[in-house]
């Protein structure tokens, strides 16, 4: 198993971070090495994905003599494919469900192709236009590809060297690495780790609970929502990690306070390579409130079953989109909510090196079923979704997470809320 495993750059505190000058690679930075350890994708070190036959992908992909398209692996998408020449294929991108809400176009394939000549791969989107930009993994490193658009943007060009390689919108971040992550923070004393309940496909939905139990303010954080929006996952794993940090240090009063925090809320629909549903073909930030879906309805079954003196005081959602911003109640907030928004958020939005955020008062989506709507209007709580940009520098996604994170333990105590 060691031999397939895919190895990630694991940030140490302790080792400065370093961007990288190439504009065509992503920014990877030299730290400390550690397979199978963080989440964070920043660079690979080994091994491309492995072949995974229980994601459900049925369709083979196509091939020709000396180059061929497959989708083999956990977080590729069961695409079509077709044959456009010796060295050029068409892949279509499409929805799982229709009509997509806000669209997120993921795609993600394996090539192999022998010979001198570049293989190019076009992608051709149904319901969407090209949003994120190719990131291209082979067996030594990772870097981020440019593509060019035709059609309005429905269709993406590709050149790739030859070789084998890995294709996808972002970086593959998918179970074996979420397992990874909590077996990793579940080190610590200050964590427990819990099983809420298991998503359409049996997959188990997982959480860390840090703090103690009988501690009476409970703080919710959810990731991975919609199976796309990695840089949003990304700036979880640092808060969480920052988080855990505070706790070992004493600098966490768990006595007072407590986090449940899930990862990883659509594990059918990372595997899968979905872009926004889960296996029941819902998007499940949309089911907040009827509950119909198992991954939600285990949140909930968990909050239900609270001793009647721990209430939440605070959720956040992890997300991503074209930029950073955090949504945050409108009109809706009370005195408290707006205190304790002012000194979380407040005045930060330019003071993080290379992560400039807006703050977004509104009500979004009234109605329906978003997790920040239901957590406002049934706990009474500033309920917000942090919204990471697609292509953040990750050093300064995971800046910004430390830093929130350090500043959220410090100041929800004397925000008000009860």
């Amino acid at each position: 198993m060691a031999s397939t495993a895919i190895c990630i750059v694991r940030a140490v505190a302790s080792s400065p971070l370093k961007s990288g000058r190439s504009s065509d690679a992503v920014r990877m930075h030299r730290v400390r090495l550690s397979c199978g350890g963080a989440l964070l994708a920043l660079g690979a070190c080994a091994q491309l994905p492995p072949l995974d036959t229980g994601t459900g992908a049925a369709l083979s992909g196509c091939s020709t003599e000396t180059a061929s398209i497959s989708f083999d692996f956990e977080g590729a998408p069961p695409s079509h494919c077709t044959i456009e020449g010796e060295r050029e294929f068409s892949v279509l991108v499409s929805p799982e469900h229709a009509p997509p809400i806000n669209p997120s176009p993921w795609y993600a394939f394996r090539y192999q192709a022998n010979g001198s000549e570049n293989v190019v791969v076009h992608l051709r989107y149904l319901a969407a236009k090209h949003r994120y930009r190719p990131k291209w993994q082979s067996a030594i490193h990772m870097k981020v590809l440019d593509a060019s658009l035709h059609d309005d943007g429905r269709t993406a060009t590709l050149s790739l060297p030859p070789g084998e390689a890995v294709v996808s919108g972002q970086e593959l971040i998918g179970t074996k690495e979420y397992a990874s992550l909590m077996a990793r923070l579940d080190r610590s004393a200050a964590v427990t780790r819990e099983t809420l309940g298991r998503s359409h496909g049996g997959r188990p939905i997982e959480a860390l609970r840090i703090g103690e139990p009988t501690a009476p303010k409970l703080v919710i954080l959810l990731g991975r929502q919609h199976p796309p929006e990695v840089s949003g996952a990304i700036a979880m794993e640092h808060f969480l990690e920052t988080l855990v940090a505070l706790a070992d240090a004493g600098k966490f009063d768990a006595q007072d306070m407590q986090v449940l925090a899930v990862p990883l809320l659509n594990p059918d629909g990372v595997a899968r390579g979905h872009w926004r549903a889960n296996l029941g073909g819902e998007d499940i930030n949309r089911d907040w409130g009827s509950f119909a879906q198992p991954e939600t309805r285990s949140v909930a079954q968990w909050l239900d079953r609270l001793p009647s003196q721990i209430r939440p005081v605070v959720m956040v959602d992890f997300h991503s989109t074209s930029r950073n911003l955090f949504y945050v109640q409108g009109d809706e907030a009370s005195a408290d909510q707006e205190r304790f928004m002012a000194r979380w958020l407040g005045g930060k939005e330019h003071l993080i090196a290379g992560y400039p955020f807006a703050i977004e008062r509104r009500n979004a989506n009234p109605g329906t079923g978003t997790a920040k709507n239901w957590f406002h209007a049934t706990h009474g709580i500033p309920a917000y979704t942090y919204e990471v940009g697609d292509e953040t520098d990750r050093q300064a996604i995971a800046q910004a997470a430390r830093e929130l994170a350090t500043s959220l333990v410090e100041v929800l105590p004397r925000s008000g809320l009860p």
